[in-house]
């Protein structure tokens, strides 16, 4: 591997933003600019063919793993607690059937770390309400056929219409539908791209009549896609009811509740424990997680870098870093602290490579969506050591 780096930003930004961002607008990404600030960089952020190559196959790899891991803990309330399971699902969990190999979740995004030097490692998995996909599916390959750019992402609307096909949700929702341009434009994309007739609904309209799902209407839903965290059943008013409707299966979730296994950041523990016991996994399942996963445990056992997190945290929230000492050297300002509710998780820190921007230089995480069992799209994000809510979306193709 030459010292240049796997990463290269190609392009400047159009000077009529304006005219770009109304262009974005009309194929359904509305919030390239967000309160008055730019979310979306007008740049891509191209990838070597050979790192793009082994990225796709470590997803693979670590998507088989990870899902012989919860079908291996499955029904195990002791590892439940561990992972920071909710007491209020574990019923829930092991009621409901397992899902077929590779499928327990149908929609779901690894988000890598990968240095100037092409290593990749493993930060998270968001296997049950993963974001992103208006700005992987829609924008990016609309900026890659601009640029003359290979997108491997074309592929991820045939993807989710396959996946949809087979669950056919009646109902996506999400909280505050219409109103949280993200969210409301993520479920309006995946339905558009499913080609099926869905309805939409605000999650808060939603209620539970003796065990039957209900919307505003008094309507009943009894398969639903919903942009909704599993974990927020143990907190919500409600929640304990939504559970008792999904064990009894009187509702079909998607994704499926055991996607919230595969969700915790303590089943990466999990995981790295059981590698270093030599249990469960063969010598290439080994291999990829010595690889691409970074040491994770349950307690902070590092003498050196590391990063705590909750095991339930998202967008960068709970997340602290601490330096070669131990001292805690910088922490989320913006993201709600979910370490306040859920279990914590210690994970060695990883590179990530720098690029340079029109809007500045920014570190970049590289996001992998596994759609229908397929990895199959790139999601950029340039921002800070830590990304969160701040960060800004940047079209990634591959060179």
């Amino acid at each position: 591997m030459s010292c240049e780096s796997v990463f290269t930003v190609t392009g400047q930004p159009d000077p009529d933003r304006a005219g770009r961002v109304s262009e974005l607008e009309r194929l359904g990404f509305t919030w390239a600019d967000m309160d008055g600030e730019a979310y979306w960089i007008d740049q891509i952020v191209t990838l070597r063919k050979e790192t793009y190559s082994e990225l796709k196959e470590a997803a693979a790899s670590l998507w088989r793993v990870l899902d012989k891991t919860v079908r291996y803990i499955h029904g195990n309330h002791h590892i439940y607690s561990l992972i920071g399971i909710p007491p209020i699902l574990w019923a829930m969990l092991d009621e409901c059937p397992l899902p077929e190999e590779g499928l327990i979740s149908r929609y779901a995004r690894f988000d890598f770390a990968i240095a100037h030097d092409g290593s990749i490692k493993l930060l998270e998995l968001n296997a049950d309400t993963p974001t992103g996909y208006v700005e992987a599916s829609i924008a990016t390959p609309w900026m890659c056929a601009q640029a003359g750019i290979y997108s491997p992402n074309e592929q991820m609307k045939t993807l989710v219409a396959e996946a949809w096909g087979v669950e056919r949700p009646d109902t996506a929702a999400c909280i505050a539908y219409g109103e949280h341009k993200e969210d409301s434009g993520t479920i309006e994309a995946l339905v558009r791209h499913s080609g099926l007739d869905i309805r939409l609904v605000n999650c808060l309209d939603l209620w539970v009549d003796e065990g039957i799902l209900k919307d505003g209407q008094g309507g009943q839903i009894q398969r639903m896609f919903a942009l909704y965290p599993k974990e927020w059943m143990s907190v919500d008013d409600g929640g304990d009811a939504l559970a008792y409707a999904i064990e009894t299966g009187r509702l079909q979730l998607f994704n499926s509740p055991h996607s919230i296994l595969l969700q915790s950041k303590g089943l990466l523990a999990a995981v790295w424990g059981m590698n270093e016991l030599g249990l469960l996994f063969d010598e290439h399942e080994r291999e990829a997680i010595n690889k691409y996963m970074l040491p994770t445990y349950n307690k902070p056992v590092f003498s050196g870098q590391y990063v705590s997190k909750s095991m339930f945290g998202r967008e960068g929230g709970s997340v602290k870093l601490y330096d070669l000492e131990g001292q805690l050297e910088i922490e989320d300002q913006d993201g709600y602290d979910t370490s306040v509710l859920f279990p914590t998780v210690y994970q060695h820190r990883a590179e990530m490579a720098r690029v340079e921007t029109a809007a500045g230089e920014f570190h970049i995480l590289t996001g992998m969506f596994v759609i229908n069992g397929t990895p199959c799209g790139l999601l950029g994000r340039a921002g800070g050591l830590i990304t969160g809510n701040s960060s800004h979306f940047i079209a990634m193709g591959v060179k």
